[in-house]
């Protein structure tokens, strides 16, 4: 101010040979604009003559000349006012604008300083974003989520028919779409015309000994009609061990129909193991001491596809008709297979004859003689319909094209309560609960969070599945997570979860913040410095696990979560999924326990876009990669003692331990640049972030066809190409099994083995940083 007090009383004075020059610059890192002015002096005198006159024949006026004032006339007096008023006015308006900015919009930089808790642990200042502080996120989606509030969502969606394709089903779309409107999301729907199964006008039967069992109404999507005829024999639950007890009592499966009890692994997977065995078909049942509370004559529904999606457009998305050459899913089975009820097992099981069971198959007797001739007819029929997806999204302040999602079914085999009502209530009050963070509180997420509504889960996640199809390319680096709200109450407290090794360490900080909601003492699920956390509430991921297309299939990091009581809910995929038999199941805390599951799945959302970096934590697959390395080294070690001339010397598994190093050296190469890093710099968190992305993508196989082999991550995908189904081959090479290769082993070796140095190249980052030793 002073030098501006100066520069005017200098005008005005009328001081000789100098003049002002302005410089209007405007801060771009959001500071007040500021006017620079600069006096000029006789050393600043350019292009003149010795005089100080240029000359004068050529009639063209210097313009950097300085020339003899021409006094203090009225009119220059009137003219340096009317400047220097201006010059005034400019700078008022433009700081006033550049102050207007800084209020209205996210800044990048900030002069106050928030704290943040990096995710290497340390406390981290930064301004790399408009943050809230953590405690005061987790303390705003608290408080915007009640008992009463679910109860009101659960009697808007509770539904007794809302079937996939159904009207029930469009009804409830609908209601889902016009919640996330009303909050001013920006919304949109995903139509696909897919083939859905039902009963077909005549009924399923099963005949034992030429005797009816009685009526049929559950079924079995997607099972392969017609009717199979054989000798009955008792596969406990179908699972690979059960038949291979069977198969170490010289009992061969061969034109058997198996009779196995429902649990344990999907009913896709048990039709699966009897058909590779070549049994003809398959019944399956609920056993009493699993099924508790059921009735006798409850009936199952379910589908056998061993897979995701539309069967019969594998591999790309059911839009508008698809007209491709006919084509269906490697996973639909071979044999026929069909659901009993408890009684019409137990007319089955009683009277059998044959083997004793194996040691350890509780309730299975006499396994089954040839006179226990049993009949199936399965008369189902394909029928196109039209699903539709629907979604919301708030968008992020910093990287609005990067997402995470939170989805849930909408459909049921009837009502579902559980299923799929409690999942939506939670996706739709979580919209709610966000929304108004971000409108009415000023949370500023830097991400974007979108809301899904999925319909046809109960077929095999259909709609996900299509989606993930449909948009697989523009999904690729955008959608950084999945988290999974089907099924998230089906009891008391006690937590479960399935998840991407990545989130296995977002899912232990979230369990040490969240408290039960009837805890007085503020006692959180699980403490992080227990040591057995994960053998406490992590499971396997199956395949039919709702996120199983996510992780295998595109790449995403994803977790699926429940709370129970410490024993199965009996009522999924049963007419008997009601509001009063879950409310049984909880001891009327169905509200109560929906809050919970909503601040659970909304804690790890919000964590993973309020935080600079992405909560995935690139360290945890050392351990699986490392356990896969030392259990086929050692295979192929024994394999090598007994049969050398099946594996000869060129095969090394040095090169797939090189790999394992490389990923190793990749990751600790991540954290240290994580630890290095500047927060502040935005372009070096998303460039940082990127790299966390592409892990589980580059854990796809690129080597194999996903209509063939649609699962292809190599570490938690199922098929040939996975580091299992490598260790499987060897045990198929060592019992001499006719279908093993060598020469196959040896290139799925080979391609196992650069898919994981892949993985670590893209990791490390530049290719000048590659550690690449192959």
């Amino acid at each position: 101010m002073d030098q501006a007090r100066s520069t005017i009383s200098k005008i005005f004075n009328g001081e000789p040979r100098s003049y002002t020059r302005f410089n209007l610059t405007q801060n771009m890192e959001g500071e007040n604009s500021q006017v620079e002015m600069k006096l000029s002096s006789d050393m600043d005198e350019e292009a003149v003559g010795g005089n100080g006159v240029g000359e004068h024949h050529n009639h063209v006026r210097d313009p950097y000349a300085v020339h003899k004032p021409a006094g203090r006339t009225p009119r220059n007096l009137c003219f340096m006012v009317f400047a220097s008023l201006l010059i005034l006015i400019i700078g008022y308006l433009i700081g006033y604008l550049a102050h207007r900015r800084q209020e209205i919009a996210p800044r990048c930089a900030a002069s106050s300083v928030p704290m943040e808790e990096s995710i290497t642990g340390t406390i981290v200042e930064t301004g790399a974003a408009p943050l809230m502080d953590w405690s005061d996120v987790k303390s705003l989606l608290q408080g915007k989520l009640s008992d009463s509030l679910f109860e009101t969502t659960f009697t808007e969606f509770a539904s007794d028919s809302h079937q996939a394709g159904s009207d029930g089903d469009d009804i409830l779309g609908n209601k889902v779409l016009k919640r996330f409107k009303a909050k001013g999301m920006q919304t949109w729907k995903d139509e696909h015309f897919v083939k859905l199964v039902a009963p077909g006008s005549e009924p399923n039967r099963v005949t034992y000994k030429g005797s009816d069992l009685g009526s049929l109404s559950g079924y079995l999507a997607y099972s392969k009609t017609g009717s199979a005829q054989g000798a009955v024999l008792h596969g406990n639950y179908g699972e690979v061990d059960d038949l291979n007890k069977l198969q170490d009592k010289n009992i061969a499966l061969d034109g058997r129909v198996l009779l196995v009890k429902a649990g344990k692994i999907g009913f896709a997977e048990k039709v699966a193991n009897a058909a590779k065995l070549n049994a003809s078909a398959v019944l399956i049942y609920p056993d009493p001491a699993d099924y508790t509370r059921v009735g006798g004559s409850t009936q199952l529904y379910g589908h056998v596809h061993l897979g995701s999606g539309d069967p019969y457009t594998p591999g790309f998305p059911s839009f508008n008709h698809t007209q491709f050459p006919p084509t269906q899913s490697s996973g639909l089975p071979t044999i026929v297979a069909q659901t009993i009820t408890t009684d019409m097992a137990s007319k089955i099981t009683s009277n059998l004859g044959g083997h004793n069971a194996p040691s350890g198959w509780e309730h299975v007797g006499k396994l089954g003689a040839d006179s226990d001739m049993v009949t199936v007819v399965v008369n189902n029929v394909l029928a196109d319909k039209k699903i539709t997806n629907v979604f919301g999204v708030i968008k992020g302040f910093v990287d609005p094209d990067r997402y995470v999602v939170l989805g849930a079914q909408r459909d049921a085999w009837g009502p579902g309560f559980a299923s799929s009502t409690v999942g939506t209530s939670v996706l739709v009050e979580l919209a709610r609960a966000i929304s108004d963070m971000v409108g009415n509180d000023g949370f500023r997420p830097r991400r974007s969070i979108v809301f899904a509504s999925w319909s046809a889960g109960e077929y095999g996640s259909v709609g996900a599945t299509e989606w993930l199809e449909g948009y697989l390319s523009s999904l690729n680096m955008k959608a950084f997570s999945y988290i999974n709200l089907d099924r998230v109450v089906s009891g008391l407290k006690k937590p479960k979860a399935s998840a991407s090794p990545l989130m296995y360490g977002l899912i232990q900080s979230t369990l040490n913040e969240i408290n039960t909601p009837t805890d007085s003492s503020r006692t959180p699920l699980y403490y992080s410095t227990d040591a057995n956390w994960e053998d406490k509430v992590m499971e396997p991921l199956r395949l039919n696990d709702p996120i199983y297309p996510f992780i295998t299939f595109s790449g995403i990091p994803s977790v699926s979560f429940r709370f129970t009581s410490g024993f199965e809910y009996p009522y999924f995929g049963t007419l008997q999924d009601t509001r009063a038999r879950l409310d049984a199941a909880t001891s009327n805390q169905v509200a109560p326990m929906a809050v919970l599951a909503a601040r659970f799945a909304g804690h790890m959302a919000l964590r993973l876009v309020h935080d600079h970096l992405l909560r995935l934590d690139v360290d945890r697959y050392n351990a699986e990669i490392r356990s896969h390395v030392v259990t086929i080294n050692r295979k192929v070690q024994s394999l090598m003692r007994m049969q050398p001339q099946l594996l000869p010397n060129v095969l090394t598994v040095r090169w797939l331990m090189s790999a394992s190093g490389s990923y190793s050296r990749a990751s600790r190469s991540l954290s240290s640049d994580i630890m290095n890093s500047d927060l502040e710099d935005v372009e070096m968190c998303r460039s940082i972030n990127d790299r966390i992305m592409r892990v589980e993508r580059d854990f796809l196989s690129p080597y194999v066809s996903p209509r063939e082999a649609p699962f292809r991550h190599i570490l938690v995908g199922s098929g040939s190409h996975t580091l299992k189904g490598l260790s499987d081959h060897l045990d198929a090479l060592e019992k001499s099994n006719p279908g093993a290769d060598v020469d196959l082993f040896r290139n799925q070796f080979a391609l196992a083995t650069w898919t994981i140095q892949g993985c670590a190249n893209t990791l490390a980052g530049d290719i000048w940083s590659m550690d690449n030793l192959i």
